[in-house]
């Protein structure tokens, strides 16, 4: 469908909320949206079982993105939604975590509803509260952290705003959970310290966050980059800095799931 139609679209498009990987933290409403859509549009962190709950014959486009990968254009995925809800009349956009945290669900939304196409958001569980929650680390605490900063740690380059003032997050909040942040990590830690925050501040990395291969590591602040290349570390992985790291709980952390296993419900 052409821009120049915009309102002709009898389609909704639902920017839903995958989840962290574990396809057992999927919301219901998420799971009847997959279960009748018409048309699916998805990224590479989304689990295999997630795809396999939508109907026979619903029209599935891949639009993932991945750092030193080919990578769908966020513009061609806005034409894309577009061009999909003109055909379809429930239009599932799923992404990986929630759709409003650094998931340019925003940017989607804004696009859609330019063209008067209806929109709706399905939150999700994001990996920043779930990954940690796995490894038995709690982003918040009465007895260490009252406040706590989610930031990215890959920005665009050409946003017109500075950069992330990490120095001053380092003053400013009790506890920092950072995604896509180990590209840049050893910068980020520097930025930290030289912000105040002290080389033994606890500190986490957590890999592939609640499922199968899920794996972490604390150490403190000024020694984390280093053990994170050591151990050879990727992504996708969340990083952690404040008391709240020194509160974990490993008993109590729930056993990473198959991401490809079947639902069962």
């Amino acid at each position: 469908m052409s821009a120049a139609s915009p309102l002709s679209t009898q389609g909704t498009v639902y920017l839903v909320g995958a989840g962290p990987g574990d396809p057992e933290l999927l919301t219901l409403k998420a799971h009847r949206l997959l279960r009748c859509c018409d048309a699916l549009v998805y990224d590479s962190l989304v689990p295999k079982a997630l795809l396999d709950l939508v109907p026979e014959g619903c029209e599935r486009q891949f639009v993932g993105k991945r750092r030193g990968h080919h990578s769908v254009p966020q513009p061609s995925t806005n034409a894309v939604l577009v061009e999909l809800a003109g055909r379809h009349r429930t239009v599932v956009r799923l992404k990986g975590g929630d759709p409003f945290l650094f998931g340019r669900g925003g940017e989607e939304a804004a696009h859609l509803a330019a063209r008067g196409i209806p929109v709706q958001v399905v939150p999700g569980v994001t990996a920043g509260i779930a990954a940690p929650a796995y490894a038995g680390i709690p982003v918040t605490h009465r007895r260490a952290g009252s406040s706590v900063t989610f930031v990215t740690g890959h920005e665009e380059i050409d946003k017109a705003r500075p950069g992330v003032d990490w120095q001053g997050l380092a003053r400013c909040s009790d506890g920092l959970v950072i995604y896509m942040g180990l590209h840049n990590l050893s910068r980020i830690c520097k930025e930290l310290i030289a912000g105040g925050l002290a080389p033994d501040t606890p500190a986490a990395v957590i890999q592939q966050g609640t499922v199968l291969g899920q794996r972490d590591l604390v150490a403190p602040l000024g020694e984390l980059a280093d053990r994170v290349a050591e151990q050879g570390f990727v992504s996708p992985s969340i990083v952690v800095v404040g008391q709240v790291v020194a509160e974990r709980v490993a008993a109590c952390a729930p056993a990473p799931a198959d991401a490809e296993m079947p639902i069962p419900f």
